[in-house]
């Protein structure tokens, strides 16, 4: 994303939020671009976000959001080359993800009904119904590696995943849980990236027979998220200015764990090989990558 100057002129089709200090997200229903406030300057954009909201222009915001945190986390060190080791790292991570979506969005629900957000708790109750059993796919894709599936989990627990469901967890348990509502479009909308050719790409690494995407194609361009982010969207553009600033802002945090390499660097094949052995139940070789 690129910061511009903008004109004020016209603000007719226009939503915005500062997800940063520093940072304001424009976004039209044809783009969206960075900007910085400048309150002193009486920039119109240093204001809060005031107005109606559309689809086109409020999918704009928050994938804007989402690709803010995506330039702001731009760095040299690259992920290491998926292996079908790694890949076992990636399904208990998936695990970690799914395991608690349901029982917290059954939260965020009754949160939102507390503060009178009918449309916010149906989406929530809609949501939780959706998410229901993901977390089995990712057991019985670790099962078809070769795997004891929940030992696995219990020994890899990715940080990345902690980071993210600890947000998540903070986010529904708050007097207002609508930040959820950004966290959990942004995971869906980064899903909806993942396209079949990728998936064609994993399976290629596993060893042959071997049915290991069940998870993955579920969340992906593949599967129901692409609806669901769509149906999430509808549904943000319809609430207050100030309800979207604050999902547009979660979006920015949520995205900003997802793109941000480990602080700690990445577990080796080495170190997962060690931990997995032991793990094995039966004889299927992942040596090939």
């Amino acid at each position: 994303m690129q910061y511009q100057k903008i004109s004020h002129s016209n603000l007719t089709g226009i939503e915005w939020a500062q997800i940063a200090p520093d940072k304001v997200v424009v976004a039209t229903e044809d783009r969206a671009w960075l900007c910085n406030p400048n309150s002193k300057k009486g920039d119109r954009f240093s204001q809060p976000m005031e107005g109606a909201g559309n689809i086109a222009t409020t999918r704009k915001l928050l994938d804007g959001a989402i690709a803010a945190a995506k330039y702001a986390t731009m760095s040299n060190i690259r992920p290491p080359a998926l292996t079908a080791t790694r890949w076992i790292w990636r399904l208990a991570g998936a695990y970690h993800l799914c395991n608690p979506t349901s029982e917290l969005m059954e939260e965020a629900y009754m949160g939102f009904l507390l503060i009178g957000q009918t449309g916010l708790a149906e989406w929530a109750a809609q949501t939780a119904d959706e998410e229901k059993g993901h977390d089995r796919l990712a057991l019985r894709d670790i099962e078809s590696m070769g795997y004891e599936a929940e030992a696995v989990v219990d020994q890899l627990v990715p940080p990345a995943a902690v980071a993210l469901i600890d947000y998540f967890t903070r986010s529904v348990r708050n007097s207002n849980p609508i930040d959820c509502v950004g966290y959990s479009y942004t995971m869906e909308r980064l899903a909806t990236g993942i396209k079949k050719d990728y998936i064609d790409k994993v399976e290629a690494i596993l060893p042959s027979r071997i049915n290991a995407t069940r998870n993955l194609r579920v969340h992906s361009s593949v599967g129901a998220d692409v609806d669901h982010a769509e149906e999430t969207v509808g549904m943000v553009a319809g609430l207050s200015a100030k309800e979207r600033t604050r999902i547009a802002v979660a979006c920015y945090e949520t995205a900003l764990m997802c793109f941000s390499p480990p602080t700690e660097g990445y577990i080796s094949d080495k170190e997962l090989q060690q931990i997995l052995e032991p793990l094995r139940v039966t004889d299927v070789s992942l040596g090939k990558n």
